[in-house]
């Protein structure tokens, strides 16, 4: 078995003594067990380290492998610059990994390094590693803005990486948790943020990598967590092996989670597939969804999959409510993909003759034309949800006491240009935030004055 434990740990620059000057001893708890980690490690006298880090190169859409043989890093940038660290890269693990990744079709590799050196979220372990006396060669893996699923299966791709090539690993997934535990923390504080700690904790005790899988990205960013993705890509590697679990400490003093966790390999365990399991559980999901959908939705869906898939563009079908066909509205399609915004194209009035005509044309706008996004291709229309939102007329308000972000949405206008911003939308909690949002879409400086109206939408979901 080549994965022989993996292992949970903070990034927080203050715990090494030079860059914390007394204030690691504030979290004494996670320096001694980061210490019990590293002690393990170097028990097991791995042939090599795999580190996930949030901290290396960072793409939206891609999974970055640090290339080449070897890199540097210090902590310069944190007022320690005596402290520096040198690693080497297993490069021939860095490219089975990478073959993997392209035989499941997951975009991963080695392109796009935008900065050599090691990043604080791999030099914080590698202290603890080097003062232990691990000096085995590494991988560094960064994260990306994929979806936790697509995490998980790139774990997968490391295993099956260890084992084609017969490496004995341990695997460090670098992480902090929320950030926003406490009022006076330097983030401030949301009450997503102990929540999430207190359930991450909770699925680190059992070894549930299916409850970190489940977590919801609205709940995540509410929360300003940095770690699960990390935490996932771990989880993936550990996929279908037996585990013995232990936390081994969490504090937060600082305003943000720290916690250490060890998961011991003792075998292997056939209902542990928790990525395949969570593809199953969601696509079961999405088909009681599509039975569930409203003619508004429906229409939806069968545009975009006919235009996606043909290239023409359908009729507005019979047997419609009226409604869709005798008003004119102005109409906002989403497409979401495994929890994740796919595309969003709307119109903030009516510029066809029926709200019909104004779904049809949205939709394949959405799929096709979001410019944040690559088009939709058609083997991604089995995992898309689609959304409607109907506008209601919008009317001027005198201020933002006017808005409630949960009922309305908002149009902020200044000298020719706008921007809209729906309502109801994760994370999107006060007036400010919904203006503030509304203004970076139209170009809109935070300082320039605005006219706004408000509007209230029927969502189809």
């Amino acid at each position: 078995m080549s994965l022989l434990a993996a292992f949970i740990v903070p990034h927080p620059p203050l715990i090494v003594p030079a860059v914390g000057k007394g204030q690691e001893r504030s979290i004494s708890s996670t320096v001694a067990a980061y210490r019990e980690v590293a002690g393990r490690v170097f028990s097991l006298h791995p042939e090599v380290v795999i580190i996930s880090t949030p901290h290396s190169t960072v793409y939206a859409d891609y999974l970055h492998l640090s290339p080449g043989p070897r890199a540097e890093g210090g902590l310069g940038q944190f007022g320690a610059s005596g402290v520096r660290f040198s690693a080497e890269y297993d490069e021939p693990l860095v490219e089975a990994i990478s073959g993997f990744a392209r035989k499941e079709r997951i975009p991963a590799g080695t392109l796009g390094e935008r900065n050599k050196a090691l990043d604080h979220g791999t030099m914080i372990p590698l202290h603890f590693l080097r003062e232990a006396g691990v000096v085995a060669p590494i991988v560094r893996i960064s994260l990306s803005g994929l979806s936790n699923l697509v995490h998980y299966r790139f774990g997968q791709c490391v295993a099956r990486a260890l084992e084609k090539l017969g490496r004995r690993a341990v695997f460090v997934a670098s992480g902090d948790l929320s950030h926003k535990l406490t009022t006076d923390g330097p983030y401030g504080f949301s009450p997503q943020g102990p929540e999430f700690d207190r359930r991450v904790v909770e699925a680190m005790k059992k070894g549930d990598f299916a409850a970190m899988l489940a977590f919801d990205d609205s709940f995540c960013e509410s929360a300003a967590e940095c770690g699960l993705r990390s935490f996932l890509i771990m989880a993936g590697a550990l996929d279908g092996l037996a585990l013995t679990p232990e936390v081994l400490s969490y504090e937060g003093p600082f305003g943000v989670g720290y916690a250490v966790a060890a998961f011991s390999v003792t075998g292997n365990d056939s209902t542990r597939h928790f990525g395949a399991q969570y593809a199953e559980e969601e696509a079961e999901r999405l088909r009681i969804r599509r039975e569930k959908e409203d003619p508004y939705v429906r229409l939806a869906r069968k545009s975009l999959e006919s235009f996606v898939t043909t290239g023409q563009r359908i009729a507005i079908p019979s047997g419609l409510p009226e409604e869709m066909l005798s008003r004119r509205a102005g109409v906002f399609v989403s497409l979401h993909r495994e929890g994740k915004l796919r595309g969003c194209i709307g119109t903030t009035g009516p510029t066809t003759g029926s709200v019909a005509a104004e779904i049809i044309r949205n939709a394949i706008h959405a799929a096709t034309e979001d410019p944040r996004f690559d088009p939709v291709t058609p083997e991604e229309l089995a995992d898309l949800e689609c959304h409607v939102d109907v506008l209601g007329p919008s009317e001027p308000i005198a201020s933002m006491a006017e808005l409630e972000p949960k009922r309305y949405g908002v149009i902020v206008r200044n000298r020719g240009k706008s921007g809209l911003l729906l309502p109801d939308l994760p994370g999107v909690d006060t007036a400010e935030e919904q203006v503030a949002i509304a203004r970076r879409k139209a170009g809109i400086g935070e300082h320039e004055s605005v006219a706004l109206e408000r509007f209230e939408v029927v969502r189809h979901q």
